[in-house]
């Protein structure tokens, strides 16, 4: 029995009461069938705005029960509100009146997305310091609703009006039980609608390192589920673990240890003789050695951005090199949360690491600007059709056992509690103390700039995510 279920039992309930403990929401996931909302979506906008219809067509197109005022004693599953026409900061009073009356109607597990303009698109000063004040507005928000809603901004560029479709089904839908306060761009480019949204990857051929347990293997099992043939890769040690994720996921495995010199070429060679490319990349494999900087040895230090950094850069390159990627491909890296809160914040000596993620989050944003003419898309899985590969990165922080259900203890900017962070001890000292850290360390975390953390499945999708402070 999970804590979740646990805290639901009759005794759970009565512990969690007198001990204090976390009370859990349990959150609407993606079921295969399921409707993309589980209710009303109240649909409104600022006058002026470019969305409001099309937007409107488009969920009622897929479903969607859109209303423009919910009946007294109903509650939404999702608020939807077009910005796009606030031009300046007097006119951020509409998002005021829009939610004011509904957030608290709002259900348990519901959504809440704006959609703007990026404030580098804006045609003036004001508009754009208006664009830009919806962040605080939906980090904000996220942090009232509770109860297991998310809120999110989506600014959407001028022409790029019918390329949300697949950010909003993500949205709204079950999958993004975990993103939340968090900044998505979708730009202009031709979108490939897939045939059976159960299965958006159908066709499509995805490599997983480190995918033979924890993490990866849940990322193998997600792209499977969605339709990709799954490259199952891990070393040869794992190599039983390995073919059992591969079975479950009627992929294939690649044994190879990736800081081998000879793996790059063979990786590139497998996926272009075996599968004649591959359409996603996720460089997922990583290993940590937990000492202080002054304590560790060179050798560890080596092994540690051998495996993070180096072998990930070597293995693009031949991928690339060979045109083993094909166009538009994403590229994405997965790495600990550490890497930008830095762990010797937590006040934890023994759990200390060079953490070199974060350098890597630059290297891959040099290496995608100046070599390679895509675009640098930050901690996401989007899918996006243009020209060029794609760079995302995941950052992670603590993990339940159930590893899809990833947590961020740093920017977890909607202030939900995640459950693998605050243990579930019956000592109530212990779990205060954790809170607080990462409360004060959420607020050391928010007066610095660093790369952005967000989550979103691949899908076939133009889409970018980043966070701005």
């Amino acid at each position: 029995m999970g804590y979740q279920q646990f805290a639901r039992s009759g005794p759970g309930r009565f512990l969690v009461r007198r001990l204090g403990l976390p009370n859990p929401v349990q959150l609407r996931r993606y079921e295969p069938g399921a409707p993309v909302t589980g209710g009303p979506v109240l649909l409104g906008g600022a006058p002026g705005g470019r969305l409001l219809e099309p937007v409107g067509k488009l969920l009622a197109g897929i479903g969607v029960d859109v209303q423009a005022e919910v009946p007294e004693g109903e509650r939404p599953a999702a608020l939807v509100f077009d910005a796009t026409g606030i031009g300046s900061s007097e006119a951020l009073r509409g998002a005021y009146e829009f939610f004011h009356p509904v957030l608290r109607r709002l259900d348990r597990c519901g959504r809440v997305i704006v959609l703007g303009t990026a404030p580098a698109d804006c045609a003036d000063p004001r508009e754009a310091t208006a664009q830009r004040a919806l962040g605080g507005l939906v980090r904000s928000i996220g942090k009232e609703v509770g109860r297991g809603a998310t809120a999110a901004l989506v600014y959407v560029a001028p022409g790029a009006e019918g390329a949300v479709e697949s950010t909003l089904r993500f949205l709204l839908s079950g999958r993004s039980a975990y993103v939340s306060g968090q900044v998505i761009r979708i730009g202009p480019a031709e979108v490939e609608t897939p045939a059976d949204w159960e299965r958006p990857l159908a066709g499509r051929v995805a490599l997983v390192t480190g995918a033979a347990r924890g993490i990866g293997e849940a990322i193998a099992g997600v792209l499977a589920r969605d339709g990709a043939h799954v490259v199952c890769l891990d070393v040869p040690a794992q190599g039983d673990a390995l073919a059992t994720v591969a079975n479950r996921c009627v992929g294939s495995t690649l044994q190879v240890d990736i800081t081998a010199p000879d793996a790059p070429t063979r990786i590139a060679a497998y996926l272009a003789q075996r599968h004649g490319g591959v359409d996603i990349v996720v460089h997922n494999a990583g290993v940590t050695r937990d000492k202080r900087l002054a304590n560790m040895r060179a050798e560890q230090w080596d092994q540690v951005l051998g495996i993070n950094l180096t072998a990930q850069e070597r293995i693009d390159d031949a991928l690339l090199d060979g045109a083993v990627l094909r166009a538009g491909g994403p590229v994405v890296t997965v790495s600990s949360i550490l890497g930008l809160a830095g762990p010797v914040a937590l006040e934890s000596p023994e759990h200390v690491a060079p953490a070199p993620d974060l350098h890597h989050v630059v290297a891959l944003r040099r290496l995608v600007e100046e070599g390679l003419g895509g675009e640098v898309l930050d901690r996401s899985v989007g899918r996006r059709a243009v020209e060029g590969p794609r760079h995302g990165h995941i950052l992670v922080g603590a993990v339940e056992l159930a590893v899809t259900q990833l947590a961020d203890p740093v920017l977890d900017v909607a202030g939900r509690r995640p459950a693998g962070y605050v243990i579930a001890e019956n000592r109530q000292g212990v779990r205060r103390r954790l809170i607080r850290r990462r409360r004060s360390l959420a607020c050391r975390q928010s007066t610095r700039e660093e790369p952005s953390a967000d989550r979103h499945r691949a899908s076939a999708n133009p889409a970018r995510i980043d966070q701005e402070s």
